[in-house]
């Protein structure tokens, strides 16, 4: 995970780093990948037979809490963590804790039901991935739920869109096959992989259903991994 003081200097200026053109070519409103995240999640629950208004929710990096605003009024609770005092402090009206290290999630055992941690991996060290992936699950309640959330390398557009955004300047992709390894060493079940982010979002708010129907294929700019505690 990127440290604290680099997100720090980030935070001001956070959504402008973000506007790679490429990237901007892709969505016609900044709230579309998260909408689409959060499209993801809710349909997850739903095939699965669980209320959110059911469960507690926390987002590792949340940064300032786009994602789990959309939840707000769905969750029982909601809650995040991040390890840049400057991005927590954006996440006005949320419950955010500053993470001090990247292995020490700041919440107590099986407090959650669903944990995600998007775009969050490929900004963590290899040596604090498996410590972080337990410490997720150490949060989690008995059969909570583990959402991980990247980008995909074997995408085009995402390795060009990656290499050309300041914030990502050292991030390492990891494959859903990585990712699908650090879930089962941490004792995971694993549940599904989803591919998305296929289309464009013009195009996609024609095609949704075009997208699910490929969500198994391994080219979507981004996948989510679901793990079972």
């Amino acid at each position: 995970m990127k440290s604290s003081p680099e997100f720090d200097r980030y935070a001001q200026d956070y959504e402008d780093l973000l506007h790679v053109p490429l990237r901007h070519h892709f969505v016609t409103s900044d709230d579309f990948f998260h909408r689409r995240k959060w499209a993801l999640l809710l349909d997850f629950l739903q095939r699965h037979g669980l209320s959110p208004g059911d469960l507690a929710w926390l987002d590792v990096g949340c940064g300032k809490g786009e994602l789990l605003s959309k939840g707000r009024s769905h969750f029982g609770r909601i809650a995040g963590c991040d390890p840049s005092r400057e991005m927590a402090r954006g996440a006005a009206g949320l419950e955010v804790l500053v993470q001090e290290t990247p292995d020490v999630l700041p919440f107590g055992d099986a407090t959650f039901d669903l944990a995600t941690a998007v775009c969050v991996y490929h900004h963590v060290g290899e040596p604090d991935r498996k410590p972080l992936t337990l410490e997720i699950r150490r949060i989690l309640r008995p059969n909570g739920i583990f959402c991980m959330i990247e980008h995909n390398p074997f995408n085009p557009a995402t390795q060009l869109i990656v290499k050309r955004c300041p914030v990502d300047r050292d991030a390492r992709l990891l494959t859903a096959h990585s990712a699908r390894h650090y879930t089962g060493d941490a004792g995971f079940r694993y549940l599904e992989t989803q591919y998305f982010l296929y289309f464009p979002e013009t195009l996609y708010n024609r095609m949704a259903g075009a997208e699910r129907l490929l969500r198994s294929v391994p080219f979507g700019g981004q996948f989510a991994i679901f793990a079972q505690k």
